[in-house]
């Protein structure tokens, strides 16, 4: 089975980036399934049921989210009626939606965890005790389970990386918006990478006006985020897994294009 995961949408560049690569690296590398994070994609920040109904049209299957996932008030109104749509798992008991959920794909089910880091971040449940109950439970439906670890620290996202190594079929970094170099299979068979990147303005800083941050380092004054313009970017892995869950290739993807 080959899964292609979208590192985090960032608002219209985003979706158009998406737009216009999504298709043509489906058939490409054969894509039975087809994952993106998607906290980021309304203006920049959470996800609204337009825009989720977007991607969908655009060849996205599933969706992830991350610490903007209240941001937009929408999501509040359709997140617990979405089986296609999942939120981090370790918000506490009572939160609206679900932290993992399943999709279908050459007749095999495949589970999709939703975890967030604890450091730099909200003080959630522990993403580490927490994934191992998680996990028990999807492993009752499928063997294969993807894991998006929206956090920070590029630490916290190694450790359960290896601490997961064997349990899931990959751990997949979102959040920081930058593709690391580090894509790599741990030693029992998980596919691993610290953050797969952000698919939204190239020429920016993390998605925003490259000069409205530059100034805030300047200055230290608060300043009111807007997205850049111009050149679009798509960040992904491709993942390879067998029946057991195993995953036996990760490959990091960039495509660029202007607008």
């Amino acid at each position: 089975m080959r899964v292609l995961f979208v590192g985090d949408i960032v608002g219209k560049p985003g979706r158009e980036a998406v737009k216009r690569f999504i298709k043509p690296l489906q058939v490409e590398y054969k894509i039975d399934v087809t994952i993106a994070n998607a906290e980021n994609a309304a203006a920049g920040k959470g996800l609204t049921k337009e825009i989720a109904e977007e991607l969908y049209n655009y060849g996205i299957q599933f969706l992830t989210m991350g610490n903007h996932v209240w941001d937009q008030r929408d999501i509040m109104n359709f997140i617990d009626r979405e089986p296609r749509l999942i939120r981090p798992a370790n918000y506490p008991v009572g939160a609206p939606g679900q932290g993992y959920g399943f999709i279908r794909a050459l007749g095999k089910k495949i589970g999709v965890l939703n975890l967030s880091g604890r450091i730099f971040l909200p003080p959630l449940e522990d993403p580490f005790s927490g994934a191992i109950r998680w996990i028990n439970q999807m492993k009752q439906e499928t063997p294969i389970i993807i894991v998006d670890f929206h956090a920070e620290a590029t630490s916290e996202k190694v450790a359960l990386g290896w601490f997961l190594d064997g349990k899931v079929s990959a751990v997949l970094g979102t959040h920081t918006h930058i593709q690391t170099a580090d894509a790599r299979l741990l030693q029992q068979g998980t596919a691993y990478i610290t953050d797969v990147g952000m698919t939204g303005p190239r020429d920016s800083v993390l998605g925003v006006k490259k000069e409205i941050i530059i100034n805030r380092f300047l200055t230290q004054l608060p300043a009111k985020f807007e997205l850049a313009s111009g050149p679009i970017q798509l960040n992904a892995v491709v993942l390879e897994i067998d029946d057991s869950g195993s995953t036996s290739r990760i490959e990091a993807i960039q495509r660029f294009a202007e607008v």
